[in-house]
């Protein structure tokens, strides 16, 4: 894995790199209250309801409780510490909304998933406007769990989410890989640096569940394409449960987003 800078000077690279390394960024308390709701959001069948309800919007109704419904998730997604952060203007700046946040754990030995990236915009024609990714690695990171991979410089490559598809999850030359982080790390991406999640070496020890949850933020200035039919809900949740809103007013807000278009990409994986 490679080392890390401190985080300003991370900040300065920001817009060179297209992401940044936070070990340990979350408070232990909010790991440990994160985990159980993961647990309950893939094992009583939320998550894939939700998968199937962006996948076939017309045919599947969506989940009955969604994520920021759950009281850990909620301040996952409105954590001060985070949204403090991407207010730099070397990230998002002052004005952001909220954008989707997906939760998963995958199993030891799980599969990959192809060289990707997961900025919003259809059709894909500048990157003028800033999008986050927070992937918050609830349990960490170790090879045994899998890695995740990241091009350095690629968000400025103007290209649709799956052109890389055909590299699959094999390494690339100047790629950066991170697979060893505590519990509770973050790492931010631009939304359309290209990455991929790479499966644990076989036979691997020592892997347990990898936890990941990703939230993603942008910056106000358009009109974002929403992921999933619900987002509506999701938005409703966030402002049910999320900060003061003296400081954020727009962070839950629906004006920054046009319809539910079903296009089979950037659904939960």
């Amino acid at each position: 894995m490679i080392g890390f800078m401190d985080l300003d000077a991370q900040l300065e690279n920001f817009d060179k790199s297209g992401y940044l390394v936070l070990p340990g960024f979350l408070p232990p308390g909010l790991v440990g209250r994160l985990a159980p709701e993961v647990d309950r959001w893939v094992d009583t069948g939320l998550r894939q309801i939700s998968i199937d309800a962006c996948l076939r919007p017309g045919e599947c109704a969506p989940p009955s409780t969604v994520e920021l419904e759950m009281e850990a998730h909620a301040e996952l997604a409105s954590h001060t510490p985070l949204l403090e952060l991407l207010s730099d203007d070397r990230l998002l700046g002052a004005d952001f909304v909220f954008h989707h946040l997906h939760s998963d754990r995958r199993p030891p030995g799980g599969s990959g998933k192809n060289w990707h990236h997961d900025y919003e915009q259809r059709p894909q024609r500048d990157r003028e406007l800033p999008m986050i990714h927070a992937l918050h690695y609830i349990g960490g990171l170790t090879p045994a769990m899998g890695s995740l991979a990241v091009m350095p410089g690629s968000h400025g490559q103007v290209a649709e989410k799956d052109a890389w598809n055909h590299l699959g999850t094999a390494w690339q030359p100047g790629e950066a890989l991170i697979d060893e982080l505590p519990p509770g790390s973050t790492v931010l991406l631009h939304s359309a640096l290209f990455h991929t999640r790479r499966a644990a070496p076989r036979p691997a020890t020592g892997g347990g569940p990898r936890y990941m949850i990703d939230a993603s933020y942008c910056r106000t200035g358009t009109l974002w394409p929403p992921v999933k039919p619900y987002w509506r809900t999701v938005l409703s949740a966030g402002r049910d449960r999320g900060p003061d809103q003296g400081r954020w007013p727009e962070l839950f807000s629906d004006r920054h987003f046009s319809e539910y278009v079903r296009t089979g990409r950037g659904t939960p994986a």
